[in-house]
């Protein structure tokens, strides 16, 4: 499946993405927000993500950025089934020298309409409390807070149990997603 919003391109990962997303992961600061990738993130690392595959209620693709130069993978989006039951968990990150442009905002909202209109009904997410950015993002999109922090392991910090805010969005009351 492929996602087109204003500026991006949403793709499925290719094995031979796994040099670009390397690059992106390369850097501890965005893989220290992230929950499942290790730190340092390897060539190994890359290569198994880029090969891994995925199963057909999983949605997994590639950021890029269309230009006259071609079209380079600028971060991942993810919505996977959240355990049982109808809930969905989003997950994403975008390269340290494309944050702040408001790249991550738009592939979150492709994604969300996309899931409304497959017949997704709940999607999660949570972010670390040392990333605040993260979390506007959500809010933006009608993610609405849980009540509680949940410490939640982050592989990019060793394995280290770091508190995250989580949040819930109803895809089918939201009213913001166009």
């Amino acid at each position: 499946m492929f996602i087109r919003s204003e500026r991006l391109m949403l793709r499925p990962i290719f094995p031979e993405d796994w040099r670009e997303l390397f690059a992106g992961l390369s850097d501890e600061s965005v893989v220290r927000m992230l929950a499942s990738a290790p730190w340092p993130y390897t060539t190994e690392d890359a290569h198994a993500f880029c090969d891994k595959p995925r199963g057909a209620d999983e949605m997994l693709f590639a950021i890029t950025l269309p230009g006259d130069d071609g079209a380079p993978l600028i971060g991942t989006i993810g919505l996977a089934p959240a355990g049982p039951g109808p809930a969905y968990e989003l997950g994403y990150w975008i390269a340290s020298n494309r944050q702040r442009q408001g790249y991550g905002s738009e592939a979150v909202g492709a994604v969300l309409r996309t899931a409304r209109a497959l017949g997704i009904h709940e999607a999660r997410a949570g972010h670390f409390l040392d990333n605040p950015a993260s979390g506007k993002v959500l809010q933006k999109w009608g993610f609405l807070p849980e009540d509680r922090l949940e410490p939640t392991a982050s592989a990019g910090r060793g394995g280290e149990r770091v508190p995250a805010r989580r949040y819930r969005l109803s895809l089918a009351k939201a009213t913001d997603l166009y």
